[in-house]
């Protein structure tokens, strides 16, 4: 079957830890994800969805070296499968067990490498995964902000948490190859920019801005600026993990997603602090940005915002982002897909995760009670006006997307137990 453009949702399935290790948010349980998930699924059908962002948490599944829990799994997945629903498997988002402890551990990207295998093994039929959401992002939060995990705070740690995320995806995308030779790897990493507020800002805004690129450059095996390079060797990697990455180049099996949310545009000050700009260049500009240094397929996989009063607002940013894209398109980028993420509203994104109080952020496509909202209507219409228009071209995949066979479900559940 040629595949179409992939539109796509997902179930926000964060779950870093706070308070130093006590506390884990989880937000598919937060969400109500584990007691709604068939609902949740007739939802995705429901929007005339084909592809959603979709796994387990780590911290769930993964009880220690070669000891798994699949049973969620293998209800979930095997539901997906029957109903002709392709996964775009999201192994890893912001958090890992409690017995590996957090992204400063060595050990972590052999131990997630052997996870990935395992998962691979036992289902087959899956061909398209994200390994570790958000690199960039998830080091970043966890062990330069201290928000998150570790919570620690300095430029080593940042290096620390950063290598050994982005070696962890690129040694997890090779053992997932081992058991699927004809895998694809769907980024989904946050885009970002600085502005400078002055011309004293000019040269932090340039370090963040070139700091924005590093995880996707040792993910793609891209030889970093020279400043870049000093940065990382200044705090603590070594010229043999940095060669590591550089051998182990795996770009031609990718897809480049990326994240534009209203908050990925940043003001820059003399002191390198930032805040907030809001929506200056927009996804088109700083998705050309990425693409002019990668010359990936792209595909947006993540954005959304919360709806307002009436809804307008969510609505109307939802067709500024497909705007947006079509406009990266139209400008022959290889644009695979568009996500607006996440199917349910979300909870506790207004303070980033930080914090445990429960407030509902109304940015999903339904609400909690599982009733659709207006940016839901708006997206299932898009999906439905344009997904004849907009075929994907199977060139730019290298390599066909399978979808599942629906045929025969009593065997394929078989040979999960």
């Amino acid at each position: 079957m040629s595949p179409t453009f992939l539109f796509a949702t997902g179930i926000e399935n964060s779950s870093p830890t706070i308070d130093n290790g006590r506390l884990r948010i989880d937000e598919a349980e937060k969400c109500k994800h584990y007691e709604f998930w068939q609902k949740d699924f007739d939802l995705v059908e429901e929007m005339g969805i084909k592809f959603l962002r979709y796994g387990p948490a780590l911290y769930k599944t993964f009880l220690g070296p070669g000891k798994y829990d699949w049973a969620f799994c293998d209800e979930v997945f095997y539901s997906l499968h029957s109903r002709g629903i392709v996964p775009i498997v999201d192994l890893c988002h912001f958090g890992v067990p409690d017995w590996i402890g957090n992204f400063q551990n060595p050990d972590f990207p052999s131990l997630f490498s052997a996870y990935a295998q395992a998962f691979a093994q036992r289902y087959p039929w899956i061909q398209l995964y994200t390994p570790v959401n958000e690199m960039y992002i998830c080091a970043l939060f966890s062990a330069q902000y201290g928000w998150w995990n570790e919570q620690l705070t300095g430029d080593r740690n940042f290096v620390t948490a950063l290598k050994n995320i982005v070696k962890a995806n690129v040694l997890a995308m090779n053992s997932i190859l081992e058991i699927r030779k004809d895998a694809i790897f769907i980024q989904s990493e946050s885009s970002e920019y600085y502005h400078a507020s002055n011309p004293d800002s000019i040269r932090p805004a340039e370090l963040r801005n070139s700091q924005r690129f590093l995880s996707l450059d040792l993910n793609y095996g891209r030889r970093v600026d020279s400043e870049m390079f000093e940065f990382l060797i200044d705090n603590g990697m070594t010229r043999e993990e940095y060669h590591f990455f550089m051998k182990n180049n795996l770009k031609h099996y990718c897809i480049m997603g990326n994240d534009y949310y209203i908050t990925n545009e940043h003001r820059v000050f003399p002191d390198g602090t930032t805040t907030a700009s809001g929506e200056i260049f927009g996804y088109h500009v700083i998705t050309r940005q990425y693409y002019d240094r990668y010359l990936l397929p792209v595909m947006h996989t993540e954005t959304n915002l919360n709806q307002g009063p009436n809804g307008d607002e969510a609505v109307n940013w939802l067709w500024k982002e497909w705007a947006n894209v079509l406009r990266v398109r139209n400008d022959g980028v290889p644009v695979m897909g568009f996500t607006w993420y996440s199917l349910t509203d979300q909870v506790d994104w207004d303070s980033a995760l930080r914090s445990n109080v429960g407030n509902i952020n109304p940015s999903g496509l339904y609400d909690l009670d599982r009733n659709i909202r207006p940016v839901g209507e708006a997206y299932k219409k898009i999906i439905k006006e344009w997904g004849t228009v907009l075929p994907t071209n199977s060139v730019c995949l290298r390599l066909p997307i399978l979808m599942p066979d629906n045929s025969n479900k009593t065997s394929k559940r078989e040979k999960l137990n």
